[in-house]
């Protein structure tokens, strides 16, 4: 391990999936096949609701920032991950790896906020269909895009700076796949109260107070729905946010598992499991989920992907 004046480190070794020699291969193909997927997927929505008129609602701007955040989300953490596996190269830089680590974290804060917004924007539309486009107008949807990703870079500031003045004098292994904040809690040995302490007090304002409005707001849409008198209706109303219902869930039931523990309580197993699902698996899912539900946005993708297949045909 290379130090500075015997306790900062220079750079970090990635073990990744190092539990696993016999399978590095297969896990470099399907790490490269969800990247690629995820890129394809996200890239498609955003192109999409960008080119076609009818989906310039505030339902789809705040998709198309989801989309270009999960597209953020798998590129600070993938492409290092496949050269982990692939050409063994499992060394990252003391800077690189405070960046992605302070990527990673400003991208899950930032999506706790969309998420959130998103929740209000379904709530608006089912519970107030008459002022809908009054209340969720361009300017309040500006606002609240904007709050969501400032909000998520600036929170980050004091973890990322508090971890790199951290001595790290037992070991520069990180046992996971990406620097991790709580991988490197466990290697550092200078103490990491005040990082616990932070998460803890941020934690309901950050994580807590987002997942409650996005409950209250799923309260009052589920009311609302159960107060339609057809079974059509109800299905309709139903529709329009069970794609992102689903997402939250996901989202919020790994991230929180993961982040809203104490570092007795840390399992490096579980987190790396719980952190695979919601770095790879949610940007994955994410435009299969929204795509699949939702018939507007289905036949507006459909007929994107035509539109660049001819446009490739044309080119050759």
């Amino acid at each position: 391990m290379e130090k500075t004046n015997h306790s900062k480190v220079t750079e970090f070794i990635i073990l990744g999936f190092s539990e696993f020699p016999e399978i590095q291969l297969l896990l470099f193909l399907v790490f490269l096949i969800i990247y690629l997927m995820s890129l394809t997927g996200n890239l498609l929505i955003i192109f999409t609701v960008c080119s076609d008129s009818h989906l310039h609602s505030p339902m789809f701007f705040f998709l198309s920032n989801l989309s270009f955040l999960e597209i953020c989300y798998v590129t600070d953490i993938v492409p290092k991950l496949l050269t982990v596996l692939i050409a063994q190269n499992k060394t990252i830089s003391f800077m690189q790896c405070m960046m992605q680590m302070y990527l990673f974290l400003a991208c899950t804060i930032t999506e706790f906020h969309l998420l959130t917004a998103m929740a209000y924007d379904r709530y608006v539309a089912i519970c107030n269909p008459l002022h809908y486009t009054i209340t969720m107008n361009r300017k309040v949807c500006i606002t609240l895009a904007s709050v969501s990703w400032m909000t998520g870079f600036l929170d980050p500031v004091p973890h990322v700076t508090l971890m790199s003045q951290s001595s790290f004098c037992s070991s520069n292994e990180i046992n996971h796949f990406f620097c991790d904040l709580t991988a490197l809690m466990t290697l550092s040995c200078s103490g990491t109260s005040m990082i616990e302490n932070i998460n803890f007090i941020e934690g309901p304002f950050v994580g807590f107070t987002p997942f409650i409005l996005t409950i209250i707001s799923y309260v009052y849409i589920i009311s609302a729905i159960l107060k339609i008198q057809s079974a059509k209706g109800r299905q309709k109303a139903f529709s329009t946010c069970s794609s992102h219902l689903t997402v939250v869930l996901l989202f919020y039931g790994t991230s929180l598992g993961v982040y809203m523990r104490p570092k007795s309580a840390y399992s490096l197993n579980l987190n790396k499991l719980l952190t695979v699902v919601y770095i790879t698996a949610i940007p994955l899912l994410n435009p299969l989920i929204y795509s699949l539900r939702n018939k507007e946005l289905k036949g507006s993708v459909w007929k994107a992907t035509r539109k660049v297949q001819n446009w490739f045909s044309f080119q050759n």
